[in-house]
């Protein structure tokens, strides 16, 4: 976690020249490609996806909007599917989900993980094959597990002994078997943000395998008429460029599926790694490309077999950001132009758009990073420090901590941010009643609304007191 000036961040040194890693640009016009999704392009300082440009898009369908490039998504999920052609490959649900994406993903040939009721419900209503999703979480109810078992869905990943029990009285009441795999934790912690490394021991998710809690429910999974042990379950962690992590945690998994094997008998046919593959957020980034991902993940596992003299099972992944986060950019309009005064005489320039939080908690959520750039004009003025900031009524509504813009920006400018695709959508809020943007697909020149924008009718449709009225005479 990074630390703060006891006086506040203006004090820090180097708050105001931004982190080390980012660079004046020579040209505040131009991309960094490796931010955006592979149709984007700038033609005279205007930004176009898919073909479309984005002034002509928020003309149509205003401001803020979600910009997803279908062609760049789709090239991802084939990209991890080819690679991993061996595997199963599970796009995560939670990173974004829609019944347009749901159906891109079927058509694509990979797999779905969800993790509620109400992503299932996404994946049944777009038509999804049961048999292609899996079903996470750390709490499912009785009635969501019904649900999962009587739709037919492939693999339950179980998280606890209650949900064990659970389980199987669903599946023996049903009638149903369903095969499951057991969530466990191998004590890894990735080089990630606190909240978002999910294999270390202390947190919610999984059974350790150092206390044997994992082999005991292994152990108890196999054991319940209903339920079809399929094999090991990890997750390391979200935002991971280095695959060290993945080693440390399959030489602890298959050390578990050997015991197995060995004290129960049992052979186990899969193993699935989990996601959490990083993308380029900013230029510090320097994430794996899928093809080099899945040979040292299998590079990893064969040795790790060899060494155990077993079988390599079949293996799993879960990619979401990997797949949509860079397919995506937030296109806003600025509405003010701020210049304050620090200490020292230092000044900084504060960017307000008409977003925020309420689209992208990231930022203040886990002190993500984002870039951006002037999406509707070229300019000629120099680069300029800048801090992008949203309409809430909080000092934390930061959408892009320091980036250099346009010493020009002005009221009326578009904005765009790359990198949106992943959370940003699914963890979008309505605070200060706020409403949600729209996620507008774009290809080959035309557009296409995948979530509409949402209006203060949706806002009121659960405020019951609307319904009720209210004597407000004098």
């Amino acid at each position: 976690m990074p630390t703060s000036h006891p006086s506040g961040w203006a004090h820090a040194d180097g708050a105001l020249r931004g982190p080390s890693w980012l660079r004046e640009p020579t040209d505040a016009n131009s991309l960094v490609p490796i931010l955006w999704s592979s149709t984007a392009t700038k033609d005279d300082g205007v930004l176009s996806v898919g073909g479309v440009s984005v002034p002509d898009l928020v003309a149509e369908h205003g401001s803020p909007a979600y910009v997803l490039d279908e062609r760049d998504f789709r090239e991802r999920a084939r990209a991890f599917a080819d690679a991993f052609a061996d595997y199963d490959v599970y796009f995560a649900g939670k990173a974004f989900l829609s019944t347009t994406t749901v159906r891109w993903l079927a058509e694509e040939g990979l797999h779905l993980d969800v993790c509620s009721g109400g992503e299932l419900t996404v994946a049944e209503r777009a038509g999804f094959p049961m048999a292609r999703v899996g079903f996470h979480g750390n709490n499912k109810s009785v009635r969501e597990l019904e649900r999962a078992v009587a739709l037919g869905v492939g693999r339950v990943i179980v998280d606890s002994f209650d949900e064990v029990e659970r389980l199987a009285a669903v599946t023996e009441e049903l009638g149903r078997t369903v095969g499951v795999m057991v969530r466990v934790t191998a004590g890894v912690e990735a080089h990630t943000h606190e909240y978002i490394a999910t294999a270390h021991e202390d947190q919610k998710f999984g059974f350790s395998i150092a206390s044997g809690d994992a082999f005991d429910a292994v152990r108890r999974v196999e054991a319940a008429p209903g339920l079809r042990l399929l094999g090991l379950h990890s997750h390391i962690g979200s935002q991971i460029f280095d695959s060290s992590g993945f080693e440390v945690a399959a030489r602890r998994v298959l050390a578990l599926h050997a015991r197995v094997s060995e004290e129960l008998g049992v052979q186990m046919p899969e193993m699935d790694l989990g996601g959490g593959f990083g993308i380029a957020y900013t230029t510090q980034d320097d994430p794996s490309d899928p093809a080099q991902l899945a040979t040292e993940l299998t590079k990893i596992v064969e040795h790790e077999c060899r060494a155990l003299a077993v079988d390599v099972p079949r293996l799993s992944i879960e990619p979401g950001r990997a797949i949509v986060g860079p397919a995506m950019c937030t296109v806003y309009e600025v509405g003010t132009v701020k210049e304050v005064a620090l200490d020292g005489g230092a000044r900084r320039t504060y960017v307000s758009v008409d977003g925020g939080m309420s689209d992208n908690i990231r930022t203040a959520l886990y002190d993500a990073d984002y870039s951006c750039t002037l999406a509707s004009r070229a300019s000629g003025a120099p680069p300029l420090l800048s801090r992008v900031v949203g309409k809430h009524c909080e000092a934390g509504d930061i959408v892009v901590k320091d980036e250099f813009l346009p010493a020009d920006v002005r009221p009326g400018d578009l904005l765009a941010v790359p990198g949106t695709g992943a959370y940003c959508r699914s963890m979008a809020s309505n605070y200060n009643h706020v409403l949600r943007p729209p996620v507008i697909a774009v290809r080959d020149g035309k557009t296409s609304v995948v979530l509409r924008r949402e209006t203060e009718d949706d806002l009121l449709s659960v405020d019951v007191g609307v319904e009720v009225g209210m004597d407000v005479g004098a």
